[in-house]
């Protein structure tokens, strides 16, 4: 099909952390390009969450569901990067079968995997889509980390977290072995090697969009815009986040809204570790603890612990715990700190929060949505990652960007009571990141406005993918 607009066919592997972005990217692309789009998600996720979301989008953005896939024989303790890898690779016939679909029924004029889809570029090629990218919805960092991660897994000797000196790329923060992505700590697990396979198909995309802006990472954002031969060129084209409005008037307003709205302005701290984050049960106690102890007003949105890992269970197969999770808290502490904290169960409007007055800190996983929610909100950030690259975040949103205070790895109610006051209210470390925020806020709504950093970036993707389509 040669007329009508252009269209562009978006993977996104399981996560509503890649969804969402995409999702966002879509609309950006119709609101501003006049194109449609078509978002295609895997069966494994297909949770009242993402039918929500898939519902809220305009008519300019369809979406179509892969059949599901038999991943039984996979170990039970398979890693969640072994997981996405192995679903895309077996719908590859599934989705070829889309997008001829979708060559003859729309102009498609480029097809957009994020990074756990890279195997998808097969299934575009088959396809006959000549146009294929590459969507971050991670930082320039892990960027960096992965595209020389293929070199990395043959220079460096051992694990990661037994080395001597931090790793050093071009226009990053230095970033010790711990703080080094999950998958890649432990050379002995399948998604070692995934991660490994992934990066080396980095470097077939025509183009890598980042959900990412040059202020919270500019040295990086600088090396990467120099062209360097057999890598695609990179766009940060960010913060593509949720709009705090997205949620229907029709909705009645969380309480929580409504318990922030009796707040002083920037008094409170909101807590929240992410639609997949759990802790231990020991950290749940002492984060508890310390939130008291700090004498700060918060707002907790609690989970169940979980002993096994930092993971719950509602990432892959979207089941949230059925366990109370108030249960867990030491005892007395909902009555002690009921006229300064409020705790909901598993699910707050995380965008509505931070968009509020009354908050004034956020004590995170540091998961690069919830940062890019918390940075185009202008609130400083306490981090707190878990798994994943969150790690890596932490660096750089602390030593790098000053845009968080990083939690010690020893998270005694003590220490934890010193960094909330310290974000909140000191002079110190504390007054840097607020005021560093501030100008990061700024910074993120002027790169979204019309000549704007990531408005330019994306005009430019869309120029080439009609010429390449002409």
């Amino acid at each position: 099909m040669e007329t009508g607009p252009p269209h562009v066919a978006m993977l996104a592997t399981p996560g509503m952390g890649h969804l969402i972005p995409l999702a966002e990217l879509a609309k950006r692309l119709a609101s501003r390009h006049g194109a449609t789009a078509t978002l295609i998600t895997f069966a494994s996720t297909a949770s009242a969450t993402q039918r929500a979301l898939l519902a809220s989008l305009p008519p300019s953005v369809a979406s179509r569901p892969l059949p599901p896939v038999d991943l039984s024989d996979l170990p039970r303790d398979a890693a969640i990067e072994t997981l996405m890898s192995e679903e895309c690779a077996r719908s590859l016939p599934a989705l070829t079968r889309i997008l001829s679909e979708l060559r003859e029924t729309t102009r498609l004029v480029a097809f957009v995997a994020d990074q756990f889809g890279m195997d998808s570029f097969d299934a575009a090629r088959d396809a006959g889509v000549s146009t294929r990218c590459l969507f971050m919805p991670m930082n320039l960092h892990a960027l960096s980390l992965v595209l020389r991660l293929p070199d990395l897994a043959a220079s460096v000797a051992g694990e990661f977290r037994d080395l001597a000196e931090p790793v050093r790329l071009p226009g990053c923060v230095p970033v010790p072995g711990s703080d080094i992505p999950s998958p890649l700590q432990d050379r002995s697990n399948p998604s070692y090697m995934v991660m490994v396979h992934l990066a080396k198909r980095y470097r077939e995309a025509d183009a890598i969009l980042v959900n990412s802006f040059d202020a919270v990472e500019p040295e990086v954002a600088q090396v990467l815009r120099q062209p360097e031969p057999g890598r695609p060129p990179v766009y940060p084209i960010g913060p593509l986040i949720r709009q705090s409005g997205a949620i229907p008037p029709s909705f009645p307003r969380a309480a929580c809204l409504e318990w922030l709205d009796r707040q002083p302005a920037r008094s409170v701290i909101f807590v929240s570790f992410g639609s997949a984050g759990a802790l231990p049960k020991e950290q749940m106690h002492q984060l508890a603890l310390g939130l008291e102890l700090s004498g700060q007003r918060f707002l907790w949105v609690v989970r169940s612990p979980s002993d096994e890992g930092t993971l719950s269970d509602n990432y892959y197969n979207n089941a949230e715990s059925n366990k109370d999770p108030f249960a867990y808290l030491p005892e007395g502490f909902l009555e002690r700190t009921k006229d300064v904290g409020l705790l909901v169960p598993s699910w707050a409007p995380q965008t509505q929060v931070l968009a509020h007055t009354a908050t004034g800190g956020f004590l995170t996983h540091c998961g690069w949505n919830s940062t890019l929610e918390s940075l185009v909100h202008g609130v400083p950030m306490l981090a707190w990652p878990l798994f994943a690259e969150q790690r890596l975040n932490a660096v750089m949103l602390a030593e790098g960007a000053g845009a968080a205070i990083r939690l010690p790895e020893r998270k005694d109610k003590e220490t934890i009571a010193s960094v909330v006051r310290e974000l909140m209210v000191g002079e110190g470390k504390g007054a840097m990141v607020r005021v560093k925020v501030a100008q990061l806020h700024k910074a993120a709504a002027e790169g979204l406005r019309e000549g704007g950093a990531a408005t330019t970036a994306l005009d430019e993707v869309v120029d080439k993918w009609e010429a390449e389509a002409n």
